[in-house]
């Protein structure tokens, strides 16, 4: 099996490791931070760092898929639709350019397909997306802790409030598309 690896940053990092984690083809999905190459220490940021909004890095997840069993654009469908990508630098009650919407693309394929999906999307509503679509510079793990971290806190607040809804969107919407 081949995969290939996608960067997306849809806001908080254990929403998006959520929901890429349910679709079938998925073969890994792993929050961390995408910025520049150039950082200053070979360990990359910190979790508290990031979450300043001072430092260059967004909050992503790394998906590894099949794409025989998942294409790039049910990728991007899901992506889509399951955060706000006309709101810069926030989702919800998540403020901050460390959440700010964005596809961290590794083949000249997904960016032709990501900017070709962004131009017929155009707006929602009255609002254009602001979604950006770049090139992964560097892609830093995020701290243990960060992982699986909805299967391991379900019933904390946040994962009720926040993600819950999410996932339930998407075994609604994209119920095909699960494992």
């Amino acid at each position: 099996m081949e995969t290939e690896t996608i960067i997306f940053g849809g806001g908080c990092f254990w929403c998006t490791e959520a929901v890429f984690t349910m679709l079938k083809g998925v073969t890994s999905a792993e929050p961390g931070y995408a910025g520049p190459s150039t950082w200053l220490r070979a360990s990359g940021p910190t979790y508290e760092e990031v979450s300043t909004g001072e430092t260059p890095f967004i909050e992503v997840v790394k998906i590894e898929y099949d794409p025989d069993r998942l294409s790039f654009e049910e990728l991007l469908k899901v992506f889509f639709a399951t955060h706000d990508p006309t709101t810069p630098n926030r989702q919800g009650n998540d403020v901050g350019p460390q959440y700010h919407s964005a596809i961290f693309y590794t083949t000249q394929q997904q960016k032709k397909k990501a900017e070709h999906y962004v131009m017929m999307l155009g707006k929602i509503g009255n609002k254009p997306i602001v979604t950006t679509v770049a090139p992964l510079e560097k892609f830093w793990p995020a701290e243990d802790y960060h992982k699986q971290y909805y299967e391991h806190h379900k019933d904390a607040p946040y994962c009720q409030v926040v993600i819950d809804p999410k996932v339930e969107k998407v075994q609604e919407k994209f119920g095909n598309l699960l494992k």
